[in-house]
This record gives C-alpha cells, sequence and structure tokens, in this order.
C-alpha cells in the first residue's frame, strides 16, 4: 500500500513526540518568518483588494469552471477545479482536475475548508460552521469519486495520506487569497477525512470542527453490534430481529418485489445478484434503523405474517432500495475501497438469521468493490496511529456525535488540555450538529468556534442568534453528511 516517506512513521513518531518534531521540513513553524504567500496575502489586504474572480483566475493550476448567480444577498458562488498529483510522491506524474465549489462572502471573512469525503453537489449549501461564523466555504471533493478521478485510476492512490496531500496543496494555494481564520470540517467521512488533513498537515488550518465521525477496528469492527444490542427497548430491539428474520425466510416472495422496486427506480443488480443485494440489505436494516431514525420507527415494525409488499416499502424507507444497486455500488466504490483498505467498518449482529442466511458474514466492505480486492490488503496500523495523534495531539478540535448514532461506537476521544472538546446530542441520531446540543453545551462550542476564528467577543451574541434561527438562513444549512440512502449527490 502506498505511504509517504516516513510517515508511518510520522504519525508513529507524533505518538511519543508529537506531530510538530516531526518532519518538520515540511510545515513551517509558526515563530518563522513569513512566507512568501504570507507576504502576498499581507499585501493584498493592505491594498484595494481586487475582484475575487481575478484572483482566482490568477491562481496556477486554479480553473474557474463558472461563476453562478449569487445564491443569496452578499454571497457569491463559484465552481472550480485544481490541478492534482494523482500521486503527491511523485508530483510530475499524472495529474487530475479535482472539482470543488466556493461560497465567497469577503477576504476579511473566516475561511472554512469543507469536505464531504464523498462526491459533491454544485448547488450552493454551507455547512453549520460556515453559517455561524458567516464565513467563506470552500468545499471539496474526495479525489477517486466522478469527476475527480485521475485516467487511468490506480486505486492504491486512494489512501488518507494521499487525500490529506490534496487539502494541504489546496490550502496553500488559497491561503493568500483568504488571509484568516482557517476551519475544516466535514460530516461522517467527511469529518474523518478533515481530522485525517490534520493528522498529517496540522497547522494548515487554525481548527476542526468534525460531525459523527467514527474510527472503527478492522473492517467487520464488532464493537458495533454490542452498541446496537443497548439502543431501543428489549422488545424494540427483538422486532427488528424478527423483521429481518421474516425477510430472508420468505425469499421467494420478497425477492421479486424487491428487484421490481429496484427497477422501478432505474436500478440493477446485476453485481452482486438479487439474492445477495437482498440479504446485504436487510444487514443494513438495524443499522440504518438507529443512523437516521429514532424510537418512533419501532411503532412501524409491521407484525410477523403480514403482506410481502409492506415488508419491502420499510425495507425501502430505512435503508433504501438502491442501496446495493449496480449504480450505487459504482458510485460509492471509493468509500468502499478506503473501508476495506484503511477505514474499517462495522459488522453486523447475525446469530439470530442462523438457518435462513446463505452469505454468513459476507457482508463486508471488500464485497461490495466491483473489483478484485486481492491485490489490496486491509491496513490494521492506519486508524490506530490517527487515533492516537487526535487524542494525544489534536489541538483545537470540536467533535459533535448523536447518542444514539451507530457510528458514535468509534468516538475520537480529544484532550481538553489540546483545546478540544467532544459532545453529544441526547437522542441524537447521524444527524446531530452544534445547534441540537443542550444549551450549556452549545455554549462552549459557539465560544469555542468564535474563538478559533478570530472573531471578535461580541460576536458570541450573534452566534447564538443564529444557532437558534438557523431554519431561516438565506441558504440551507448542513453538517455535510451524505445520506446514502438516498444515492448519491446529484448536480
Amino acid at each position: 500500500m502506498t505511504r509517504f516517506p516516513g510517515r508511518p512513521l510520522v504519525l508513529a513518531c507524533a505518538l511519543a513526540l508529537g506531530l510538530q518534531a516531526c518532519g518538520g521540513g515540511e510545515v513551517p513553524s509558526e515563530a518563522a518568518a513569513p512566507s512568501a504567500p504570507e507576504v502576498q496575502a499581507q499585501s493584498l489586504a493592505q491594498d484595494a483588494a481586487p475582484d475575487i474572480l481575478a484572483q482566482l483566475q490568477a491562481v496556477p493550476g486554479l480553473t474557474v469552471v463558472q461563476e453562478r448567480p449569487a445564491p443569496a444577498p452578499g454571497i457569491r458562488f463559484f465552481v472550480l477545479s485544481y490541478e492534482q498529483p494523482a500521486d503527491h510522491l511523485h508530483p510530475n506524474g499524472t495529474r487530475f482536475q479535482q472539482r470543488m465549489t466556493l461560497l465567497f462572502r469577503s477576504a476579511e471573512a473566516p475561511t472554512v475548508l469543507a469536505s464531504t469525503g464523498y462526491g459533491i453537489s454544485t448547488f450552493p449549501y454551507q455547512t453549520e460552521p460556515t453559517y455561524l461564523v458567516q464565513g467563506n466555504q470552500l468545499l471539496v471533493e474526495h479525489r477517486f469519486f466522478t469527476p475527480s478521478i485521475p485516467q487511468p485510476a490506480n486505486w492504491r492512490l486512494l489512501s488518507i495520506e494521499q487525500a490529506a496531500a490534496d487539502h494541504h496543496r489546496i490550502v496553500q494555494a488559497l491561503k493568500p487569497l483568504f488571509p484568516g481564520k482557517w476551519i475544516s470540517t466535514g460530516g461522517s467521512k467527511g469529518g474523518m477525512t478533515s481530522l485525517y488533513h490534520r493528522a498529517f498537515f496540522p497547522r494548515d488550518v487554525d481548527a476542526t470542527v468534525a460531525y459523527v465521525a467514527p474510527n472503527s477496528y478492522g473492517t467487520q469492527d464488532p464493537r458495533y453490534v454490542k452498541f446496537l444490542g443497548k439502543l431501543g427497548t428489549p422488545e424494540c430491539r427483538e422486532n427488528i430481529r424478527v423483521f429481518q428474520r421474516e425477510v430472508l425466510e420468505r425469499r421467494a416472495e420478497v425477492e421479486p418485489l424487491f428487484q421490481a422496486a429496484g427497477a422501478a427506480y432505474g436500478r440493477t443488480y446485476d453485481f452482486l445478484g438479487v439474492d445477495k443485494a437482498l440479504e446485504f440489505t436487510i444487514l443494513e436494516f438495524a443499522f440504518a434503523f438507529w443512523q437516521y431514525g429514532d424510537a418512533s420507527l419501532c411503532d412501524l415494525l409491521p407484525p410477523k405474517g403480514g403482506p410481502a409488499q409492506g415488508l419491502v416499502d420499510l425495507m425501502d424507507d430505512v435503508v433504501g432500495l438502491t442501496y446495493m444497486s449496480d449504480s450505487d455500488l459504482d458510485y460509492y466504490a471509493p468509500y468502499d475501497f478506503q473501508a476495506a483498505t484503511q477505514l474499517g467498518s462495522y459488522a453486523s449482529a447475525e446469530e439470530h438469521l442462523r438457518g435462513v442466511q446463505r452469505y454468513p458474514r459476507g457482508y463486508d466492505p471488500r464485497a461490495l468493490v466491483p473489483f478484485d480486492m486481492k491485490p489490496y490488503p486491509f491496513n490494521p496500523f492506519a486508524m490506530p496511529l490517527v487515533e492516537g495523534w487526535v487524542k494525544a495531539f489534536g489541538e483545537r478540535i470540536l467533535l459533535v456525535y448523536g447518542e444514539n448514532d451507530p457510528w458514535s461506537t468509534g468516538a475520537f476521544s480529544v484532550s481538553a488540555r489540546n483545546d478540544s472538546y467532544r459532545f453529544f446530542e441526547p437522542g441524537g441520531n447521524h444527524s446531530a450538529r452544534i445547534t441540537g446540543l443542550p444549551e450549556a453545551d452549545q455554549a462552549v462550542a459557539l465560544e469555542r468556534l468564535r474563538t478559533w476564528a478570530g472573531l471578535p467577543a461580541e460576536d458570541t451574541a450573534s452566534m447564538g442568534l443564529r444557532a437558534r434561527s438557523v431554519k431561516a438562513a438565506e441558504l440551507p444549512v448542513t453538517t455535510g453528511v451524505v445520506d446514502r440512502r438516498r444515492g448519491p449527490p446529484r448536480d
């Protein structure tokens, strides 16, 4: 598996000495003399600021694909692409265009570096930190998601190290245009991506707000089964198990309806086959039930022996019948590849399905990638090294989780001595956000976010007001979580 020289390891070194003491030649000291980009930024601030479009067009390697109509008063919106090396260890080799969008308020505003960890939509929206600090927002598409994919695609170059280097080059290129504070953010895999970037390049941004970002051990982490075994009432958990078993017991009735419903969405199941796609969908059911739902879904579980169409409809409502379809697996292959090689994933409870299951322990990210995974083994060291760095050395990090979100099983730990914090939204799921936290926790989060963004103390009250009126924002506000039940993001 491709790694950066010394980076394994750089993080291993970081566990003993702090990353600032390892490979220091790559990251300038905070006390060092201003770099050329910093001098350029100071000069721009002193002179009459040129138009942002002209500034963007002058950045080497950056293409302004389009400026779209203003999505809200005082905001300009650009679709961009930035030329990246497919392999940052060999920058003179294959290159590709990485897609981005920019919400621009002013050069003096804080800048939010956002990631979904997947592809991006080119429709304008703002992440919660962007809205709260009224900042600029640079949203970056993750490498290997179409169209941000090298040609030919060398999948060994899809790694957390290479993706972190993508973000590093983007920050270096655009910081002269935005000399204020920088905050990175993302939800779920986007939050993970932001944390990996910080681990490899801790001084690129001033702070990080990561939502519902898990850290998993292996491709079938058993901790998730234990976590799910405690959610809801015993009756609800049993009814979920009964529902899952009944679907597989009644395959002959359910499969034709499952396939027909998928076809109605324009989906096929040729890669897995309908039988395996159905089984994997029902294994996902318990996880998805709590990831985006809550205890109210327990009342929707049908009594045993009901119409087969009711079983299919509930699977569609909770998981989504396109989840295991060919087009969705093809789109999400980069995520499943990363889960199978570095990120890890969750195990599913299967004991209650003995006798009706045909692919025991087959639901694994390696089985979802539509090409041969034998040349790509799982690296068991990547996540523990990142986890150790975040806990021991991660400065100015704010983590937000949902109390009932299964992904909270793998919640990162942080240290208050590093000015880092972790909060759980009571009863929250994978949609947890700062504005859903209890008042005391929200006050701490807003105050630290204001400080990290370099805003004056009097802005705390206005941030609180925005938090209370988030639904009235001039642009949609999101944590950046990609809901896979609804398929790929659409332009």
